[in-house]
């Protein structure tokens, strides 16, 4: 026997150990080939189903406005645990993806590459114009993501022919309008002042509703843009003072609200602030204290008190969360994504586009509504509401 002879003899028997390693690598072979088989076999069992949609939402989950991220958060999150629950989309869970843009257009716009590779296709967000404008053309367009927004109202958003750009809110130009109506209507006599925050969404707003102001004949006494996010705006109170301002249009967020009434308070002034939906947050009344009571503000319809949504405000009110202002339009935005998947029978991002284009009726939590080929709602729903102090103690707005 040849020292390099793999057999070997146990008693009276020769092992072939060359025979042996053959065999036992055609064993692992077809081991390999079944426990590939078999993985296969789980991954196409629809209870363990690994292909998800990828859904992001993107807002301020830190900064001035992180209040209003986490609305879009919350509604988001409820409405996935509920389809989820109920099957999903055509068969297909969703997997919820959050992106923190803290208000600032370069970190939305970092926060949209990081959903692109994530795998995300379609995103609910986001809440400042000043960022679903940038993110939406130079990451969301180019790179096949839908986006959806509860939030942003500039109407530039969806006045460049993207493909993928639709709002489940409306638009400045349309609650501009409301707000003028009501100046021109109620308070034409008063010495009127605008004020905005020199963002896409402020200034949008305050200037469509100058514009609509002046187009019925009433004049504004002073037309100002301030810087957002100080702590300080005597300067600007004083000049308010000076020119007895009786009523300040202020276009911009709460934080700055609430500011610009506590200070106009502590100078004596009783001027009547009136905004938008973007002072339409709980935290106002915080920060302004009870300078807050008689603050006007344009808003949708609260869809809160609507009796199709009371069993889902019921999960949110489960859970300590208030369903307030963007929260059910975040939750109708993943429930729009879902009805229009199903109408295209396709979860490609295009394909649910074109159903959304196409005119088909939603039936969401804040109402029934249809886009037009721009990707806008086909109705305005802007209202009046007033701050007032309720019978608990509480301040908060309520529709007039």
């Amino acid at each position: 026997m040849f020292a390099g002879d793999r057999r070997r003899e146990t008693g009276n028997h020769p092992v072939d150990w060359c025979h042996m390693e053959i065999s036992m690598k055609r064993i692992s072979a077809r081991g390999l080939v079944l426990s590939a088989g078999l993985a296969v076999s789980v991954l196409a069992l629809p209870g363990l189903a690994q292909a998800q949609i990828k859904l992001g939402v993107g807002g301020p989950i830190t900064g001035s406005s992180a209040a209003f991220g986490a609305q879009l958060k919350n509604g988001v999150e409820q409405a996935v645990e509920d389809l989820n629950a109920s099957g999903g989309i055509l068969g297909q869970k969703l997997q919820v993806f959050v992106g923190d843009d803290a208000s600032k257009p370069e970190q939305g716009v970092s926060a949209g590459n990081k959903f692109v590779g994530d795998g995300v296709k379609f995103v609910v967000g986001h809440f400042n114009s000043g960022v679903s404008i940038p993110v939406s053309a130079e990451v969301y367009s180019e790179n096949g993501i839908l986006q959806i927004t509860p939030a942003s109202t500039n109407p530039t958003f969806t006045e460049r022919g993207l493909w993928n750009v639709f709002r489940t809110c409306g638009r400045d130009d349309q609650q501009g309008a409301v707000a003028a109506n009501y100046i021109v209507t109620n308070l034409k006599d008063k010495k009127i002042a605008v004020l905005h925050d020199k963002t896409p969404y402020g200034k949008g707003l305050a200037d469509e509703t100058k514009k609509a102001m002046n187009a019925k004949g009433v004049k504004e006494v002073l037309y100002e843009g301030i810087n957002p996010g100080e702590r300080d705006y005597s300067a600007v109170v004083t000049k308010l003072k000076s020119q007895r301002v009786d009523v300040l249009f202020w276009g911009g967020l709460h934080p700055e609200a609430g500011v610009l009434l506590r200070q106009m308070r502590e100078q004596g002034l009783k001027t009547v602030l009136m905004g938008g939906d973007g002072i339409a947050a709980a935290e106002l009344a915080a920060i302004a204290g009870d300078a807050v009571e008689g603050t006007l503000m344009t808003f949708g319809p609260d869809p809160t008190k609507r009796p199709d949504a009371a069993a889902i405000v019921q999960k949110f009110t489960a859970k300590n969360i208030n369903p307030e202002t963007y929260t059910l339009y975040s939750y109708a935005s993943v429930q729009v994504i879902k009805q229009a998947a199903e109408k295209a029978n396709s979860i490609e991002p295009k394909k649910v586009a074109e159903a959304m284009h196409s005119g088909m009726t939603f039936d969401t939590v804040i109402g029934k509504f249809s886009f037009n080929k721009k990707g806008d709602r086909n109705d305005a729903d802007y209202v009046m509401y007033i701050w007032k102090k309720m019978p608990d103690g509480k301040v908060t707005f309520v529709q007039m």
